[in-house]
């Protein structure tokens, strides 16, 4: 099987950006805010919530309005730099494009939520025991399985080198 060209990859961003627009759009419509529904009991939580911060809320409550403005440039050029290595081949192997695009595709979708909202909608919420793990939404997961995918090609690639030294 061929290997997808670098731009190609540019899709799995877009379906990232659409599914996630298309499941906060649905969250903002059929719930109110501060919703909480148990899926599972002590385990996952439907919510709605609005994280005007960083990762984990952090800056949130910070009433400077530099704070959204910086975040909205970081996302940007974020994404930008994404889509030009995607674009022009720099991005390394198949899992670092896969990785790339669905960090330029999570990226995007925040960055369209802080636009529109001046905050991202998160809405599922895991929790094991006592430690409960802050709300996300479809484009953090598209960011996470992103960076694990380069990382897996790094330690692939680095484990391919060292067997080659032997």
């Amino acid at each position: 099987m061929s290997e997808l060209r670098p731009a190609h990859w540019l899709w799995l961003s877009l379906a990232v950006l659409v599914a996630d627009r298309a499941t906060k759009e649905s969250i903002e419509r059929l719930t109110p805010p501060y919703f909480r529904l148990e899926l599972v009991p002590h385990f996952a939580a439907l919510v709605h919530s609005v994280n005007t911060g960083m990762a984990f809320g952090l800056l949130g409550e910070s009433p400077a309005k530099w704070v959204s403005i910086f975040l909205m440039g970081i996302a940007a050029a974020v994404v930008i730099l994404l889509v030009w290595w995607l674009l022009t081949g720099r991005a390394g192997g198949s899992l670092t494009q896969a990785g790339l695009a669905l960090i330029a595709g999570g990226a995007a979708g925040n960055l369209l939520d802080r636009v529109i909202h001046g905050g991202v909608t998160d809405f599922l919420e895991l929790r094991a025991g006592s430690f409960v793990w802050p709300a996300f939404n479809v484009a953090d997961s598209a960011v996470t399985v992103g960076a694990f995918l380069i990382i897996a090609e790094l330690l692939r690639s680095e484990q391919h080198s060292a067997q080659e030294r032997i």
